[in-house]
């Protein structure tokens, strides 16, 4: 796991695993975000398995597959109040792009 920092509290990611939750908790993570949808292509790690490692050390998980550039009103608006709250949060999909384009639209 590399993130770009592409905010004072926000951060972008290609697919994590569930080893890298750890990483990101000691990394001060508070919160990660996954924007691609399960079973997007072979071998990538589903969400519940993301999310169940989150649980385990603490970690807010929240679930906002994108297709494509495409994100919904509801997705913009979480985004928004995690900007809000401050929280350290990781966003993540295949690249880490459509994780940018969801920030972005909350700006």
């Amino acid at each position: 796991m590399t993130p770009t920092q592409i905010a004072e509290t926000y951060f972008v990611s290609a697919q994590i695993t569930a080893d890298d939750v750890q990483k990101a908790k000691e990394e001060g993570f508070d919160v990660i975000i996954c924007n691609r949808p399960d079973e997007e292509e072979p071998g990538q790690p589903n969400h519940d398995v993301i999310k169940a490692a989150c649980d385990a050390v603490g970690i807010r998980f929240e679930f906002m597959p994108m297709q494509g550039p495409n994100f919904t009103p509801e997705y913009v608006e979480g985004v928004k109040a995690l900007i809000a709250s401050n929280k350290k949060t990781l966003g993540y999909c295949r690249t880490g792009n459509r994780s940018s384009i969801l920030f972005n639209a909350a700006q």
